[in-house]
């Protein structure tokens, strides 16, 4: 008998992240946005479920923190999110991660978001 694996466990399993730490230079590797993502820094909290975000492409915008993120990991002002934006308003966006601390600074010092300061 063959089981197939459910196409939300399938997400899931694509979705969850490895973190590996290189023995030379103690890189971490980190998720990186896809083709529709970009890295965002949050700036003020609204309550709720709701931040407001200023995208790498410049624009602010309402960011979303979805249910399966809102009790699990706290998002703070400055802290670096990756953000979806809406295809139908582009005002808004889903966070999809929130980078720790020491992953931010990575990210910084690789140069990949240079153009947020947080």
């Amino acid at each position: 008998m063959v089981h197939a694996i459910s196409p939300l466990k399938q997400l899931i399993r694509e979705a969850t992240v490895i973190y590996t730490v290189s023995d030379d230079s103690g890189r971490r590797n980190l998720r990186m946005p896809t083709n529709d993502e970009m890295f965002a820094v949050v700036t003020e909290h609204l309550g709720g479920n709701h931040v407001r975000i200023r995208c790498e492409d410049g624009e602010t915008r309402l960011g979303r923190i979805p249910g399966r993120m809102k009790f699990r990991t706290w998002i703070n002002e400055d802290d670096i999110v990756l953000a979806e934006p809406w295809d139908w308003q582009d005002e808004k966006a889903n966070i999809e991660w929130r980078y720790k601390g020491q992953d931010a600074d990575q990210l910084r010092s690789e140069g990949h978001i240079d153009s947020l300061t947080a």
